[in-house]
């Protein structure tokens, strides 16, 4: 694997591009990347380069931290790498390059659909080909399914609603003396799949935060639950402020029955339940507006500043064809974000077969998603919403707000957040 220091990379690609027939030097790129997608991409990438001369590709090994917190100030400055894998999507989309005249729009569309509103920021009705999801993660349930055979209570299947598993979890617990029913992380992108599902819309086409009904809702739901004991209060009613925490040791313990989380706590289950207990990822909880959970992820993005717009744009409409990404996904043991691998299903070999069947729950959740989760997720202020929910729900557990002055207040905030943009 190929992976050079800025630096380093600026002068081999010179002398690389000296060795091609011809007088023009080698067009390089720098893409930022994390460890397991850098070792992925560099086994393409050098199929890529057989087949584009004068064309090439350097991975520059970066830290998810080095990617929220310093990526950001590059960009700024008009400096930094040619793309990169990002996760914040629509809070860099200001910076990216669009690549629809260097690849197959029809195809990008076809194959990413709701995804590409991720990438267009402010623009979320614009044709602009920003890039392309890398990988999805997906929130959802795992569910103790030892405990549900020791007390003799059926499964919920595929459709149950909120509250049924509500119900479910709620009578396990009670028959084997677990210690609660459901968990969920203390996370406003957890509460968005159980908000959405509710029929909360959270934002409007035209990027206005939206506290509605639906919201309300879930909101007096989730309040409910907390005070009957079916959640516990010392994960979202002992922390204060936005702070996200994981409950993932409650479930590792078995002393809760669901746990609500999502697919990257895949490599824990595997890892640290092991044979303890059975457990499975459950299809997603059914609300009065849908039965939808919220998308995550990566992306792979080319920045406006390049100087081979063309390359980054070759390099991506590259990576995005299915045979392709079907080594990404496979390799990388994730859930796959284009329409062709969620329809055909992929094969995951280095994967236990408990992992591949949760994936494989997963990935059907896709097409379930409601169309608010994908433009939730691609919202510019997605964070602000996200930071309100957390921070004024817990307020509301610990009697420190109503729910109607909760709600007040999330839209408060987020138009304050708003504005605050605008005006820097």
């Amino acid at each position: 694997m190929r992976l050079k220091s800025l630096a380093a990379s600026s002068a081999l690609g010179l002398l690389a591009g000296a060795l091609f027939s011809g007088s023009a030097f080698a067009q390089q790129i720098t893409v930022y990347c994390g460890d397991n997608d850098c070792d992925t991409m560099r086994m393409i990438a050098d199929r890529f380069e057989a087949e584009h001369p004068g064309m090439s590709i350097n991975f520059e090994l970066v830290s998810y931290q080095a990617i929220l917190e310093a990526l950001p100030v590059q960009l700024e400055s008009g400096e930094g790498p040619d793309a990169a894998v990002v996760t914040d999507l629509g809070g860099l989309s200001r910076y990216y390059l669009d690549i629809s005249e260097y690849v197959d729009s029809d195809f990008f569309e076809d194959e990413f659909g709701g995804t590409l509103i991720w990438l267009r920021g402010a623009n979320p009705g614009s044709d602009a080909i920003n890039g392309m999801p890398f990988t999805l993660t997906v929130n959802g349930g795992y569910v103790n399914l030892t405990l549900f055979e020791q007390a003799g209570v059926p499964l919920p299947e595929e459709g149950a609603t909120w509250d049924e598993w509500a119900e479910a979890t709620s009578q396990v617990a009670a028959a084997t003396g677990t210690e609660f029913a459901m968990s969920m992380d203390r996370s406003g992108h957890r509460f968005a799949s159980l908000a959405i599902s509710h029929g909360a819309e959270l934002v409007d086409e035209e990027g206005n935060p939206v506290v509605d009904e639906g919201l309300r809702l879930a909101v007096e739901k989730f309040v409910d639950w907390h005070q009957t004991g079916v959640m516990p209060m010392d994960l979202w009613g002992a922390v204060g402020g936005a702070t996200h925490r994981e409950l993932f040791s409650d479930f590792l313990n078995a002393n809760v029955v669901m746990y609500f989380g999502g697919s990257w706590a895949l490599w824990q289950m595997d890892a640290e339940v092991g044979d303890l207990f059975d457990w499975k990822v459950i299809d997603a909880p059914c609300g009065p507006g849908s039965c939808t959970v919220m998308p995550g992820g990566g992306a792979l993005v080319g920045f406006a500043h390049t100087r081979h717009p063309e390359v980054v744009g070759a390099w991506i409409g590259y990576l995005a064809q299915p045979e392709n990404m079907r080594e990404v996904v496979s390799t990388l043991v994730e859930i796959p974000a284009g329409r062709t691998l969620v329809e055909d299903g992929v094969d995951y070999p280095t994967a236990s077969e408990r992992t591949q069947e949760a994936l494989a729950t997963f990935t059907n959740q896709i097409p379930k998603m409601a169309p608010a989760a994908y433009r939730f997720q691609g919202w510019r202020f997605q964070r602000a919403m996200m930071n309100a929910l957390t921070t004024r729900i817990s307020q509301v557990l610990n009697n420190e707000l109503s729910i109607d002055a909760a709600l007040d207040r999330i839209a408060q905030d987020v138009n304050l957040a708003i504005e605050a943009a605008a005006g820097t």
